[in-house]
């Protein structure tokens, strides 16, 4: 399934930031999509992950009560949505379709990666 990432920017500290993540055909529907992100000179890390039935949800530590993660079948997009967002979360952020259908949050289980979207967190 071909992926496309958008709605990156630049916000203060504190704001917020809608991201989407939006598929070209129905294999979406059957697919687990994952958020990750990667910083300067670091790993690319899982930030959250939605099930193919939109549960359960999966949410790293450090972004828990902050972002939500959400589809819309009907669309085919899935969304994240990132509230009180901090300096630290400043990356170029990637989504990612797990045609298994359930959370994993390994890297090696995402298959097809949408074009990354940068979102800066300034202080």
């Amino acid at each position: 399934v071909q992926l496309q990432a958008s709605g990156g920017g630049l916000v203060q500290a504190g704001g917020s930031l809608r991201l989407s993540c939006a598929a070209s055909d129905y294999t979406f529907s059957s697919c687990a999509i994952g958020w990750f992100r990667q910083a300067p000179g670091k790993d690319r890390i899982i930030v959250a992950a939605i099930a193919s039935s939109g549960t359960p949800t999966y949410y790293r530590d450090s972004v828990k009560g902050r972002f939500t993660i959400s589809r819309d079948s009907a669309k085919n997009t899935v969304y994240l949505q990132m509230n009180n967002l901090k300096p630290e979360d400043t990356a170029v952020y990637y989504c990612a379709a797990d045609h298994y259908g359930g959370v994993r949050i390994g890297i090696v289980n995402y298959d097809d990666w949408g074009q990354g979207t940068q979102v800066t967190v300034s202080s």
